[in-house]
C-alpha cells in the first residue's frame, strides 16, 4: 500500500476490495433464496462507495428525499428504490411519485391519507408498503432500537386495520405489503427469529394476502464486529438470510427485500489521523487528535466502541484517552486505550467507520469536512485520481 505519511489528515479511506467482497457475499447469500437488497444510503453516501454497490446490482434504502435525489443521480435503477421515513413531507412525497420509484414505506395512517391525496391530486397511483412497529426487542442501544411501543416508527397493531383499509378502498394506492425494521447493530440472530415470528401471526391475523400483499421488507440492523474488526471483516451473511428461510411462513411466492447498511460498508472504512498533541492530565494522559465528533460522532451520540491504532509508533504499550480538539467534553474517541507510547505527529486509525462516520459528519466549529480516500489492491487514491478510471470495477481487476 502506498505510504500514508504525506497525505494531509484527517480522512477518510475506504478499503474498496473489502467493500466489493462483503457486497458480494451478501449478494450470494440472498440471492440463494431469491431474496433482493436495498442499501441503506445514510450509512454511507460517498459516491465510490455508492457505485461499488450500485454497479454490484443492489438497490437503494432512502430516508430522505435528497437521498432519493442522490440515488437516482448515482445511478440507482427507480424501481430498486424504497423510501422510508417518519415524517415525509409533501414534497418528498411528490418527488417519490414523479420519479416512479419501487415503493414508499408508509409509517402512519395520516401518512398514508396524505400519500393518498397527493397521488389522487396528480392522478397518479402510489405503490406503498405498511411499516409495521411490532413490538420486538432488538438487544441493541436504546438509541437505536426501532421496533418497540415507545419508539416513534412504524403503525401500530391497533391502527393497522384501518391503514389496511383505506389502502383496499384507494384507487391511488397500490397496496404491496408489510415492512418491518427493528434497529441497528444487531449481534445476535435471535432478534430476527422473533421478527419472523411476529411476521407470521400479523400475515395471518390480518389476512394481508387478501388485501393484495405481495411482499415482506424486513428491514436490516445486521452488526459489525467493533471489538475484532481485522478477524470478522465480513458478517455472517449466509446464517442471517437462512434465519428468514427457516422461520418465515409466507404464501408461497411472497418476495422479501432487505435494508442492509452498517453491514455492507462500515468495516470497509476507517479514520486516518494525526496526534496533534499529547497531554499529561490529573492522573490520564491523553492523546489529542486532528479528527474529532465532526468526523465521527458515534462516541459522543451513543457511546460507541471503536478499535484505534497508532501505525507509527512501535514503542512500549500505555494507557491514553483519546480526544479530538472539538470544544466539547463529549469529544472523545476512547478512554483507556492501549497504545504504544503515543507523540505528536504519529499517525492514528480508527476502524470500522465505513457506516454512520462521513455520513453523519459535521462542520461544527467551522471545521473542514475531511476528504475520502480509496484503496485498492496496493494503491490509494483520491476521488479526482478515479476520474479517468472507465469504471470503479476495474480498480478490482
Amino acid at each position: 500500500m502506498d505510504d500514508l505519511t504525506g497525505l494531509r489528515t484527517p480522512y477518510y479511506l475506504y478499503d474498496l476490495d473489502l467493500l466489493k467482497k462483503t457486497v458480494s457475499e451478501a449478494a450470494a447469500g440472498a440471492a440463494r433464496y431469491g431474496y433482493s437488497i436495498h442499501y441503506a444510503i445514510k450509512a454511507n453516501n460517498d459516491p465510490v462507495v455508492s457505485a461499488v454497490i450500485r454497479d454490484m446490482g443492489l438497490g437503494a434504502d432512502c430516508v430522505s428525499g435528497n437521498e432519493v435525489r442522490r440515488s437516482l443521480e448515482y445511478g440507482f435503477a427507480p424501481e430498486g428504490i424504497v423510501f422510508a421515513g417518519v415524517g415525509k413531507t409533501d414534497d418528498e412525497i411528490k418527488l417519490a411519485l414523479a420519479e416512479d420509484i419501487f415503493c414508499m414505506n408508509v409509517e402512519s395512517v395520516e401518512e398514508l391519507e396524505v400519500i393518498q391525496e397527493i397521488a389522487d391530486l396528480y392522478g397518479m397511483r402510489a405503490r406503498v408498503a405498511l411499516r409495521v412497529n411490532p413490538s420486538v426487542e432488538a438487544e441493541t442501544h436504546q438509541y437505536i432500537t426501532t421496533g418497540l411501543n415507545e419508539n416513534k416508527f412504524g403503525i401500530s397493531l391497533p391502527h393497522l386495520r384501518k391503514a389496511l383499509d383505506i389502502c383496499a378502498g384507494s384507487g391511488h394506492v397500490d397496496f404491496m405489503g408489510l415492512h418491518f425494521h427493528i434497529g441497528s447493530q444487531i449481534t445476535s440472530l435471535e432478534p430476527y427469529r422473533r421478527l419472523c415470528e411476529r411476521v407470521n401471526i400479523i400475515w395471518k391475523e390480518f389476512g394481508i394476502e387478501t388485501y393484495g400483499g405481495r411482499m415482506v421488507n424486513l428491514g436490516g440492523g445486521l452488526g459489525i464486529d467493533y471489538n475484532d474488526p481485522e478477524q470478522n471483516p465480513v458478517p455472517d451473511f449466509s446464517s442471517f438470510f437462512a434465519v428468514f428461510k427457516e422461520t418465515l411462513d409466507l404464501p408461497s411466492g411472497t418476495e422479501l427485500r432487505f435494508e442492509l447498511g452498517r453491514s455492507l460498508v462500515g468495516q470497509c472504512g476507517r479514520i486516518v489521523t494525526k496526534v496533534l498533541y499529547t497531554k499529561q492530565g490529573a492522573g490520564r494522559k491523553f492523546v489529542i487528535t486532528d479528527a474529532g465528533m465532526t468526523e465521527l460522532m458515534r462516541p459522543s451520540l451513543y457511546q460507541a466502541t471503536h478499535r484505534i491504532k497508532n501505525i507509527s509508533s512501535s514503542g512500549d504499550p500505555e494507557l491514553y484517552d483519546v480526544v479530538g480538539p472539538v470544544c466539547e467534553s463529549t469529544d472523545v474517541f476512547g478512554k483507556d486505550i492501549l497504545l504504544p507510547a503515543t507523540s505528536r505527529g504519529d499517525l492514528i486509525q480508527i476502524l470500522s467507520c465505513g457506516a454512520y462516520a462521513q455520513s453523519m459528519s459535521l462542520d461544527f466549529n467551522l471545521r473542514d469536512k475531511p476528504p475520502a480516500r480509496y484503496s485498492a489492491g496496493k494503491k490509494i487514491l483520491s476521488a479526482a485520481g478515479l476520474k479517468g478510471l472507465k469504471s470503479i470495477g476495474s480498480l478490482m481487476s
